[in-house]
């Protein structure tokens, strides 16, 4: 392993792929308890909490996340049967069922010993990646005999991520009545706190992306906004937020907007509510056509890459396909890898140095 940029070059055997995602409630039952995983250790009034499951209860109490991640494992279970590697594939989240923690007991009751997990998020975050990390530390607490688990780099700028954002991003801007140099194009992503965003590459890995979508659809004149910005119960976080960049849209005598929110790689509620409802409903009010692209989902192109980034780990000193000019993120992540930004002492991790 080259530790100096956080590489493994060595030819791992896995006997089990893990899909790490967020999870959503599926019904109006679900949606506090779902909240209290959430918001766990955060000083978030109750107020501000009920407001949030609001947003929930107004479609019912579903989000669409886990009706999406079980569409993107069919997809993979039909890539890796088809092309390799022949692995069954687990399913655990952080917040909902399933939980990660039952997912865990079931593998290491089905004698599964060395995983690969896949969190999906592309970008390196606290909430995108070590979050994760800490939680599945937490959730081998307690199981016998637990699998050993690496988890794949991030591909924000894989060649599979960025044409799977570029065709929806594409095909967005093909939809409209204008032509695409008339057409404002915004790339969004999930706002953070400062203190968190500092911690990380997170906007540096985003400008990136958008960049590179960019050249690949023909517009160097984009924009990257910030939606679902919760400062509500916090500091400052990451600006400029997409209702104040519609509004400079507004004033600069444009009038129609692509918004690609490729921050997220499925629909989930804050892609619905916040850019479907509210940022639609800001856009006819101020006389704007907006049109909203897919997020990736299920594109071939996406899927691919992560059976691409599985055998790549698989394979000893592999070709790590990357993008643009920041290279292929680490295997590893370092100590200090996204941290929160709040005071006091890291929680432990797995899928980091030394772990």
């Amino acid at each position: 392993m080259k530790t100096s940029r956080f590489f493994d070059d060595e030819e791992n055997n896995y006997d089990a792929i893990l899909i790490v995602s967020f999870g959503g409630p599926e019904g109006p039952d679900d949606v506090m308890p779902f909240l209290d995983n959430v918001l766990m250790g955060l000083n978030v009034p109750k107020p501000v909490k009920v407001r949030i499951g609001k947003r929930y209860q107004r479609f019912g109490g579903i989000s669409p996340i886990n009706r999406e991640t079980r569409s993107f494992i069919q997809a993979l279970e039909i890539e890796i049967q088809n092309n390799g590697p022949q692995l069954p594939i687990y399913w655990g989240n952080r917040n909902w069922h399933p939980m990660l923690s039952d997912t865990l007991n079931r593998m290491a009751d089905d004698g599964i010993k060395n995983a690969i997990a896949y969190v999906t998020s592309t970008f390196s975050s606290y909430s995108g990646c070590r979050k994760y990390r800490e939680d599945l530390y937490e959730a081998i607490q307690g199981v016998g005999n637990p699998p050993h688990i690496d988890k794949l780099r991030v591909g924000y700028n894989h060649p599979g991520f960025i044409k799977a954002v570029s065709d929806r991003t594409r095909d967005a801007l093909e939809s409209t009545s204008v032509d695409k140099e008339e057409v404002v194009l915004m790339f969004t992503a999930h706002s953070l706190p400062l203190s968190m965003a500092k911690c990380t590459d997170y906007e540096a890995q985003l400008q990136e992306a958008c960049n590179l979508v960019g050249q690949v659809v023909g517009i160097n004149s984009w924009q990257l906004v910030y939606q679902s910005n919760n400062a509500s119960y916090g500091e400052p976080w990451l600006e400029p937020d997409i209702s104040d960049a519609l509004e400079q849209v507004k004033s600069s005598g444009r009038s129609h907007v692509v918004i690609m929110p490729i921050g997220f790689v499925c629909d989930h509620m804050e892609v619905v509510l916040d850019l479907d409802i509210e940022a639609k409903e800001q856009a006819d009010n101020l006389g704007l056509q907006l049109t909203r692209a897919a997020t990736v989902g299920s594109h071939p192109a996406y899927v691919s890459m992560v059976r691409e980034l599985i055998i790549e780990r698989m394979s000893k000193n592999p070709d790590r396909q990357y993008l643009g000019r920041r290279g292929a993120n680490g295997d590893y992540c370092k100590p200090d890898c996204c941290l929160s930004g709040r005071p006091g002492n890291p929680k432990p991790t797995l899928c980091g140095i030394g772990s």
